[in-house]
C-alpha cells in the first residue's frame, strides 16, 4: 500500500505546531507557566517569538562565528576581533596552529576545546573525534533556534586570551533598538559558571555575594555594542577585555534560548519592555 503524501502547506502546518508545542513545553518545565505567545510581555517570551516567527535574512551571519567577525571587525576596526589562528572542517593529524588556543565550532555553541599546552597524541586524537561530532549536526534544532541551521559547520582555533587558564571574564551587552542597557558578567566560566546582572551603570539588579568590578574598557564595550546593535530590536554583544582591551567575542539572538529564568520575575518583564519599545510600530 502506497504512502500518501502530505501536502507542502499541510506539512508545513505541522512542523509549525511541532515547534509552538516544542517551545511551550520546554518553556513551562523551565518557568512552572506557559508562555503568552500572543501577547508576549517577558522577555523569555520574546525569545520563543524571536525562534518560532522571526527569520530576518542577517541572523544566520550574526550566529556564524567566523562571519560575525568579519562583521565586527568592518564595524569596529580589527583590533577588536580575535585573530583566527586556523579553520577548517577536521582537524589534520598535526596541531596545524600555535598553543595556547581555544578551538570552537563555527556553527554553535558552548562546543570548544581549550588548549592550554600542547596535546599529546592521544589527547589529539581524541580532539580529532570530539570535534567531528560536533559537526554531524546542525546546532540548536532542539531548542528550535532556527538561525544556527544555515552557519556552515566547522571548527575555528584562536589564542587562548590570556594565554592560560583561567578564561577571561565574558561581558554580555544587552542592546535594545540601539541602546545598551544591560550587561551581565559571567564568572568562573570554566569551573564554577555564574552570571550577574548589572544596568550599564555597573548596579547590580539584585544582591549578589560577588561583586565583580566594572571592566575598564565597559564604556568602549558600551559604545562597541549599540554601533553593532544598531537597526536591530534587541541583540546581546559579547566582549572579553584583556590588559584592559577590549574584544568582541560574538553576537547571540536567544538569551538562555529564554528557557533561563532570571534572579527576579520583574526583570524578564523589564527586559520584556524595552524589546517591545524597540520593536518598529
Amino acid at each position: 500500500m502506497r504512502a500518501r503524501s502530505v501536502d507542502p502547506s499541510t506539512a508545513k502546518e505541522i512542523r509549525a505546531a511541532l515547534a509552538r508545542w516544542r517551545v511551550a513545553v520546554s518553556y513551562g518545565w523551565r518557568h512552572r507557566r506557559l508562555p503568552d505567545l500572543e501577547m508576549p510581555v517577558r522577555f523569555t517570551e520574546l525569545v520563543q517569538l524571536r525562534k518560532l516567527y522571526d527569520r530576518s535574512s542577517d541572523q544566520v551571519a550574526l550566529m556564524d562565528k567566523v562571519a560575525a567577525k568579519r562583521l565586527a571587525g568592518a564595524a569596529l576596526g580589527p583590533e577588536w576581533v580575535v585573530p583566527t589562528l586556523w579553520s577548517g572542517t577536521a582537524l589534520p593529524d598535526d596541531v596545524p596552529f600555535p598553543v595556547p588556543a581555544m578551538l570552537k565550532a563555527r556553527h554553535g555553541c558552548n562546543q570548544n576545546a581549550v588548549l592550554s599546552r600542547t596535546p599529546t597524541a592521544e589527547q589529539w586524537r581524541r580532539l580529532q573525534r570530539r570535534s567531528q561530532r560536533w559537526q554531524r549536526s546542525a546546532y540548536g534544532i532542539w531548542l528550535d533556534e532556527w538561525a544556527y541551521r544555515d552557519v556552515p559547520r566547522g571548527l575555528i582555533a584562536e589564542p587562548l586570551l590570556g594565554g592560560q587558564l583561567p578564561l577571561p571574564i565574558d561581558y554580555k551587552i544587552y542592546v535594545f533598538g540601539g541602546q545598551a542597557t544591560h550587561v551581565q558578567v559571567h564568572l568562573d566560566r570554566g569551573g564554577r559558571h555564574r552570571w550577574i546582572l548589572h544596568d550599564r551603570d555597573w548596579r547590580p539588579l539584585v544582591d549578589n555575594i560577588d561583586h565583580p568590578p566594572a571592566p575598564a574598557s565597559l564604556s568602549a564595550m558600551l559604545a562597541a555594542a549599540e554601533t553593532l546593535g544598531r537597526g536591530k530590536s534587541f541583540l546581546r554583544v559579547d566582549f572579553y577585555e584583556v590588559s584592559g582591551h577590549p574584544l568582541f567575542g560574538e553576537f547571540c539572538l536567544y538569551p538562555g534560548s529564554g528557557f533561563d529564568p532570571f534572579a527576579a520575575d520583574w526583570i524578564d518583564l523589564e527586559l520584556g519592555a524595552l524589546w517591545l519599545a524597540a520593536m518598529p510600530g
